[in-house]
């Protein structure tokens, strides 16, 4: 997860882009949560596919498991990031297709895909209109897109601890991605909004998964001091549980289809 500030579209893509691949070369060892909510799109997928596109694909992870689960198919791993993509090449070589791109302006063709999956990518792009709609261009009929995205309280509890609202990330709600999809013209197969919490056992551990996954609090004028450490610590610690330091993440959990 990025926090990154709102700028404009051309400046937010390049510092996306910058985070996620200076993260590239640990952000497996610390994508935990990210593993285990993209776990839900998996047990969803259709039982076959012949051209698939893993939008967001970040170091190949999931890409390589539906080249494995799918081992007929032509599976495309497209990224923002180089950075994630050249982890992603030297781990799993060339016989994935791996291309750097925006999920807003895809570089393929109409029709192109049977499938697409996209794991936890949708909600860094700022135009929901243009990815809903560029889902909708590349998918051939009948094809399904299988997504995780985020909705707004995201990271509630690292914005309450630094008291910075600007580290809550800047999503679309739920009722603007159904507009979205209304537009696009594809229909919603099935759809589930939760809250999926994740324990730390202190602030440092907290802080070290969300930047070592792209990450960063947005920056302010001045330099954390260490009084401004220790209050967060001391706020944070207001919402201690039994299994540690919460931090949530609200999903939103997609099947869609175009209609044929």
């Amino acid at each position: 997860m990025n926090v990154l500030t709102m700028s404009n579209d051309a400046d937010w893509q390049a510092r996306v882009a910058h985070a996620f691949s200076r993260a590239a070369p640990r952000y497996d060892a610390l994508a935990s949560a990210q593993r285990q909510i993209g776990q839900r799109l998996w047990d969803s997928l259709p039982d076959h596919a012949y051209n698939i596109l893993d939008i967001g694909c970040g170091t190949g992870y999931w890409t390589h498991q539906l080249a494995e689960r799918y081992p007929c198919a032509q599976v495309t791993g497209l990224d923002l990031a180089p950075g994630m993509l050249a982890q992603a090449r030297q781990r799993y070589g060339d016989a994935i297709h791996w291309q750097q791109g925006d999920a807003a302006a895809l570089p393929f063709g109409r029709h192109a895909f049977d499938l697409v999956f996209s794991n936890l990518a949708v909600q860094w792009c700022r135009d929901i209109d243009s990815v809903i709609s560029e889902l909708c261009r590349v998918l051939r009929l009948g094809g399904q897109a299988h997504i995780t995205t985020l909705l707004p309280g995201t990271l509630e509890e690292i914005a309450f601890a630094w008291q910075r609202p600007e580290a809550l990330l800047q999503t679309p709600n739920h009722a603007r991605v159904e507009q979205a999809m209304a537009k696009s013209g594809l229909t919603i197969s099935q759809q589930t909004a939760t809250v999926e919490r994740f324990y730390y056992p202190d602030l440092q551990a907290v802080m070290a998964s969300i930047k070592g996954v792209g990450a960063q609090l947005p920056r302010s004028n001045s330099r954390l001091t260490r009084a401004d450490i220790a209050a967060a610590k001391a706020r944070f610690e207001q919402l201690r549980q039994p299994e540690g330091l919460p931090v949530s993440y609200h999903c939103l959990t997609l099947q869609l289809e175009k209609p044929l």
